[in-house]
C-alpha cells in the first residue's frame, strides 16, 4: 500500500448512515482535521431502520444526535442529513443527482465514503445494500458533479476539482493513513454511539476493534497505528 496524498484542504465524507465512518474513516479524519484541513460530513439517511427494539421516528432523532457528537469527537463541525430512507437506497440518477448537488456545493478536493464492493476488508462478510448503492452512486456522482452537461437542472456551476475518492473497509485496499498519535479520537467517535450499539445485543467494544484494525493494517504499512482505504482516482 501507498500512503493517501495529503496535500489538500477540503474533503467531503458521504455515507449511507450514522456511525457507518467510525469503523476506521474517521481515525483518519481525526488526523486530517488536525493538520487544520476541513471535512465536512454528509448521511444519506438518519439509521432510522437500525435499531430492530426501537420505533423508527425515536431512532431518528437518537442517531442524528449521536452522529453529530461522533463527528465532533474527530473535530467535524458540519453535518448534513439528506434524510433519505433508510434500508431502502437505490441506485439510479436521482440519488446521482442528489449527490452531485452536494458535491458541487461543499467543492472538495477528497471524496470519503464507504466500501461499495460485495465483501469487506479481508473478503469478510457481504456488504449490506445501502452500502454498496451509496458507495457506487458516490463515485459516479463525483463524475456527474465535473460535467456540465449532466444534471444543468440543478443550476450549479460543475466541479472538476475532485482529485479522488477514499472507500473505507474494501477488500481492495490501495493506500494508507498514519493515524498514529490519533487512535484515541477515532475511538471516542465510534463510542459516540452509544444507544446503537447497547441496542444491537452483541458484545461489541470499540476499542478492541479499532485498535486491532489499527495495529494489524499499521504493521503492512510499516508504522504504529494506519487505516487502509480504496483509492480510486476519478
Amino acid at each position: 500500500m501507498e500512503p493517501v496524498p495529503e496535500d489538500w484542504e477540503r474533503a467531503l465524507a458521504i455515507v449511507a448512515h450514522p456511525d457507518d465512518l467510525e469503523y476506521g474513516a474517521s481515525t483518519a479524519v481525526a488526523k486530517w482535521t488536525s493538520q487544520g484541513k476541513t471535512v465536512t460530513q454528509v448521511l444519506a439517511t438518519r439509521g432510522e431502520a437500525g435499531i430492530d427494539s426501537m420505533d423508527p421516528d425515536k431512532v431518528r432523532a437518537l442517531r442524528s444526535v449521536e452522529q453529530v457528537e461522533a463527528a465532533r469527537a474527530v473535530g467535524v463541525e458540519n453535518v448534513e442529513f439528506l434524510d433519505l430512507p433508510d434500508g431502502t437506497l437505490e441506485y439510479g440518477l436521482p440519488l446521482r443527482r442528489e449527490l452531485a448537488a452536494v458535491i458541487r456545493r461543499h467543492r472538495p478536493e477528497v471524496v470519503i465514503s464507504l466500501n461499495f464492493r460485495e465483501t469487506f476488508e479481508g473478503d469478510a462478510g457481504f456488504n449490506m445494500a445501502d452500502h454498496r448503492v451509496l458507495g457506487l452512486a458516490v463515485a459516479d456522482a463525483v463524475r456527474d458533479a465535473a460535467n456540465r452537461w449532466v444534471f444543468r437542472d440543478l443550476g450549479t456551476e460543475p466541479w472538476q476539482g475532485v482529485r479522488f475518492a477514499l472507500f473505507a473497509g474494501s477488500p481492495r485496499n490501495t493506500h494508507y493513513v498514519d493515524v498514529t498519535g490519533h487512535l484515541a479520537a477515532g475511538i471516542a467517535s465510534l463510542k459516540a454511539h452509544r444507544v446503537y450499539f447497547d441496542n444491537l445485543g452483541a458484545d461489541f467494544d470499540p476499542e478492541d476493534f479499532l485498535g486491532g484494525l489499527a495495529r494489524r493494517t499499521g504493521a503492512a504499512a510499516g508504522v504504529e497505528h494506519a487505516m487502509a482505504f480504496e483509492l480510486i482516482e476519478l
